[in-house]
């Protein structure tokens, strides 16, 4: 035989051979995959909430030798593969920190079905909450951080991050003294973290801060003094109207930051107290920033939670916001009436003076700012029928005007508030360490329970609840703090699941900032600036002007929730 006869032959016999090898090997695994046995359920709270990283041990009852183990995923389900060896008696053990252990002794007919390699579903298994020192550790952590951002002992940054200090080293120090003082591990505290709102707050800064160097915000009080004509009541709302769209779709910390100096100025040029301008200001961006999803941090934080889009808080919102903001013009008319009546019309110099603070300084970027920001509305608002994330809209906004105008990269860098996302980062663990405890489920079981089933009570609660607990609580960690509560809410109360809570404290925590200094980051803003101008805003004068704003506020905006849900 030739050798390349002979070569062609052995090639054959070995792909032949190679591919049976292959066959069989491959009929093996799939038989042993097919005959592989699962122990699988659901694990939730008394809540019906799932319970994320509970262990789930397979033991031989008789000798308590671990078999397999596995751990909940996010929607509280496991699978527990078998082992080939089955013993005549097993049990499963489920252990969560936090949690009464559970011990369950399968039964002589489920251990023969396993036998016969067919997989089996436990009953769903509820795990009852245990209180734990680690449990009043957390919430006195949790009360620390609220008073020292109340008090402006600290830097609000700096409180939160004292507060997770405090949280991992009772997790990691404590717990070498006693095993009840754990809370949770790094890992597990940042699942708390929602990325959705750091990176939907680091892109809007970037695009703010490309906006503001064209000069747009100063150029706007400018137009705004000279539609007015110099009669300040014109002016009042039309400050009101400008700062307060700017803040819907912008930032209300941002704005005021830009708004506040040229008011003062316009205010000194008419003669009368900047306060009589800047407090209606400021409370109109409280207002309407709840019309859209990045006017307030505290939607933001809402619309990740319940995934609310941005679409949706416009449908639902805005002509409730714009009936309240009806309100608070006329209320902020008739508490600076005396102000407004005495203003003068400022002189030829003190006009050219404004004219040249409001000049557009770089018309070409705020052209192509303009381009870009219309895109990402659109984007906003269209995005969630194809799943696109608000963060990666303004991420993509951020990208784009960075490389079309070219700024100085650094500056767009530093322009980026690391402290706010510092503060979010950290405010995320904090109100984490009570929702792992059980603080968050306590009060929400006690809410439950005075509202009943009636979804009236529930969103009047809600409402009156968040808007005045946020003129003493600042209103970022409160409403962090009430997603889950009004979560459980909207699936327990018969009427609540279009999501209306949701909307209900979004109104109440923005709203409800205005009844004090305190109530919003906007505010205290606002107060920095003025102070340093000569013309400090108290906390009691604050109060003694925005409690009724609160009150007028909300109450109409309440009403059309009502109409508009019920």
């Amino acid at each position: 035989m030739k050798p390349i006869v002979r070569n062609s032959l052995l090639s054959l016999l070995v792909i032949i051979f190679s591919f049976s090898v292959f066959v069989v090997t491959s009929q093996v695994e799939a038989q042993d995959t097919i005959q592989q046995a699962y122990l699988v359920g659901l694990i939730e709270d008394h809540q019906s909430e799932p319970i994320v990283g509970a262990d789930v041990i397979l033991q031989d009852a008789d000798s308590g030798e671990d078999l397999a183990a596995t751990e909940t995923e996010s929607d509280g389900r496991f699978a527990l593969p078998i082992p080939p060896q089955i013993p005549a008696a097993m049990s499963v053990q489920i252990e969560r920190a936090h949690f009464e252990n559970v011990e369950m002794r399968l039964q002589v007919s489920s251990i023969e079905h396993l036998e016969r390699g067919e997989s089996l579903t436990l009953s769903r298994v509820t795990l009852e909450r245990k209180i734990t020192p680690a449990f009043w550790v957390a919430a006195m952590v949790f009360l620390v951080v609220l008073v020292l951002i109340a008090t402006g002992l600290f830097h609000n940054t700096l409180a939160t991050l004292i507060g997770v200090t405090l949280v991992f080293g009772f997790s990691y120090l404590g717990s070498l003294v006693d095993d009840g003082l754990f809370i949770f591990d790094f890992e597990r505290s940042l699942q708390y973290v929602d990325w959705n709102v750091i990176f939907l707050i680091m892109g809007m800064m970037i695009v703010i801060a490309v906006v503001e160097d064209t000069g747009i915000f100063q150029w706007l009080a400018f137009v705004a003094y000279r539609l007015s004509q110099g009669r300040a009541y014109v002016l009042l709302p039309i400050l009101m109207l400008f700062t307060g769209v700017a803040s819907a779709f912008l930032d209300n910390v941002t704005t005021m930051l830009l708004m506040t100096p040229i008011t003062v100025q316009i205010a000194l040029a008419m003669g009368i107290n900047p306060l009589a301008l800047l407090i209606p200001e400021v409370m109109a961006s409280n207002v309407i920033g709840v019309s859209t999803l990045v006017g307030t941090p505290t939607n933001i934080l809402i619309g990740s939670f319940a995934e609310i889009s941005f679409n949706d808080f416009l449908i639902n919102l805005t002509p409730g916001v714009l009936i309240a903001f009806a309100g608070l013009v006329v209320y902020s008319a008739l508490i600076y009436r005396q102000d407004l009546r005495d203003a003068d019309k400022p002189s030829e110099m003190l006009m050219e003076r404004l004219a040249e603070r409001g000049k557009i300084e770089d018309a070409e970027n705020l052209k192509k700012a303009g381009i870009v920001f219309a895109g990402m509305i659109v984007l906003f608002v269209l995005g969630e029928q194809f799943h696109l994330l608000p963060a990666v809209t303004a991420l993509m906004g951020a990208t784009t005007l960075l490389v079309w105008i070219r700024p100085d990269i650094e500056a767009m860098i530093e322009a980026v508030d690391w402290t706010t996302l510092v503060f979010f980062l950290a405010l995320f663990i904090t109100v984490g360490a009570i929702q792992e405890v059980g603080l968050i489920s306590i009060i929400a079981g006690v809410v439950g329970r005075l509202v009943g089933e009636s979804i009236v009570l529930a969103m009047i609660g809600i409402t009156v609840f968040s808007a005045v607990l946020s003129t003493v609580i600042a209103n970022i960690p409160f409403t962090a703090a009430m997603l889950p509560v009004v979560a459980f809410l909207s699936r327990t109360v018969p009427g609540a699941e279009s999501k209306m809570l949701f909307y209900c404290l979004s109104v109440g925590s923005a709203m409800g900032g205005n009844g004090s200094l305190i109530g919003a980051s906007a505010n205290m803003v606002t107060a920095g600036i003025a102070d340093s101008a000569g013309y400090p805003i108290s906390y009691g004068y604050f109060l003694k002007k925005g409690f009724p704003a609160l009150l007028i506020t909300v109450a109409l905006a309440l009403i059309w929730l009502l109409i508009h849900f019920l």
